[in-house]
């Protein structure tokens, strides 16, 4: 007999896509879903982390996210959920209700539980010991009808807080591979899914725009390279990029289920389903061997499409522009949007139009089945050398036998993409003169 397990993470309730309210978005996801939860019928739904946007979520996100549950749980009454925080999430706010939610087969999982190890020497008193993960809080058994077990590994989020190590990375990689031991100690032969949210080394991620709040010189960056004794499978979130972790193939981003934002227009979204197949168990083997493991993706049409106009950074008088808008976007029915409208970022080049040019520009698109949501002014790249006083710096000497003044001006025109006035050079080289004094 099989199992089937849906995973999923990076919902984002409550989101705002440049002060567009996303909660329609999310509820036209949340209806595709239960329908492939009624066709499937999986023993069990992961969700790996940020489930909302903030950890202040609204009213409605929460009432978005509990009726879901309720749903999806009346659906499936057999189906097990389980659930882990994100580094959006609240970890306490999304643990509140678990005592309840248990009861209906949700298992929510935000913080690390630590117990205290008394120290096993005759000589130790009281404080003689050390504190431990309750890894036994995160190893979730995953049963379907036949009575064949899967072990889900449910890691929220680790903040630093949590990982107490000299690197965090090394700290993650630690706490990864003693859950992983841990379970297979506590369940041996059993496979094992392990869920996660964390930024994996060599993740693909949108640069120029990227919602994702990577770490500045991979500080959070976790290698799960050479881990010889890894899950059998990781469904990790937080790129919201669908993609197979680096040096893997055992482990994957599920993605999130909506563009963040215009530099993902073109990710694809949905979720993963995962097929264990339980064949007659060999000799001597462990109960619960598997001979069969898959992974299908189910993808997802979002409910409205991000467009950039135009894709290229082609220079556009403004009646191309308006032909380029006409073209591009469908007409509005009945002066109203649909429910399938698109969102729109203009990229324009400001010495082609002036200021009202783009006011015009906005009222087209706006009359459109669409939603302005940017304006991208995309300025001509000031030529240093027209400066006076520019050169090109190869060392620190450089620097030093330069006049402070060259060095700010240059600093100054690369900032704002434009030289210095008189008056700004005129304060600039009088409060020069007078720190030297």
């Amino acid at each position: 007999m099989s199992m089937k397990i849906i995973a999923t993470s990076d919902w984002h309730l409550g989101n705002l896509f440049h002060g567009n309210d996303r909660l329609p978005e999310h509820k036209h996801f949340l209806k595709w879903l239960l329908e492939q939860i009624a066709g499937q019928k999986p023993d069990a739904l992961l969700i790996a982390g940020d489930i909302f946007d903030n950890g202040n979520p609204s009213a409605a996100a929460q009432t978005v996210y509990y009726e879901f549950l309720a749903d999806a749980t009346q659906l499936c009454p057999n189906m097990q959920v389980i659930i882990t925080a994100g580094n959006h999430d609240s970890a306490s706010r999304l643990e509140a209700p678990r005592p309840l939610l248990t009861r209906y087969h949700v298992e929510i999982r935000g913080n690390v539980r630590k117990i205290w190890k008394q120290g096993e020497s005759e000589g130790d008193d009281k404080t003689g010991g050390h504190w431990i993960y309750s890894f036994d809080d995160l190893i979730i058994p995953v049963t379907n009808e036949a009575g064949e077990e899967v072990i889900i590994l449910a890691v929220p989020f680790l903040r630093s807080d949590v990982v107490q190590n000299a690197s965090y990375s090394q700290g993650v990689n630690d706490f990864l591979r003693e859950l992983t031991a841990e379970a297979r100690k506590k369940y041996p032969g059993r496979k094992c899914i392990m869920m996660a949210h964390m930024y994996a080394k060599g993740s693909d991620i949108a640069k120029k725009d990227a919602s994702e709040k990577i770490i500045i010189g991979g500080q959070e960056e976790v290698d799960l390279e050479g881990w010889n004794d890894h899950p059998d499978y990781m469904t990790c979130g937080h790129i919201h990029k669908r993609q197979h972790i680096w040096n893997t193939d055992w482990a994957r981003y599920t993605g999130s289920i909506l563009p963040m934002s215009f530099a993902e227009k073109d990710y694809t979204h949905g979720i993963d389903l995962i097929t264990i197949e339980h064949g007659e168990e060999d000799e001597g083997k462990e109960t619960g061997k598997s001979k069969e493991w898959k992974v299908d993706f189910l993808e997802y049409k979002p409910q409205h499409s991000l467009r950039i106009l135009p894709e290229d950074e082609e220079e556009l008088t403004f009646k191309k522009w308006q032909k380029l808008i006409n073209s591009e976007l469908s007409e509005r029915t009945d002066g109203e949007l649909s429910d399938h409208f698109d969102y729109v970022m203009l990229k324009v080049k400001q010495e082609k139009l002036s200021s009202d040019d783009i006011k015009e520009l906005e009222k087209l698109v706006n009359e459109k089945d669409a939603v302005l949501c940017k304006i991208q002014r995309i300025i001509p790249q000031l030529d240093l050398s027209t400066i006076q006083g520019s050169q090109h710096i190869t060392s620190i000497e450089d620097i030093i036998n330069r006049p402070p003044l060259d060095t700010l001006k240059e600093a100054f025109a690369i900032r704002h993409n434009a030289p210095m006035n008189e008056r700004q050079e005129k304060m600039l080289s009088d409060l020069l003169t007078t720190s030297s004094l």
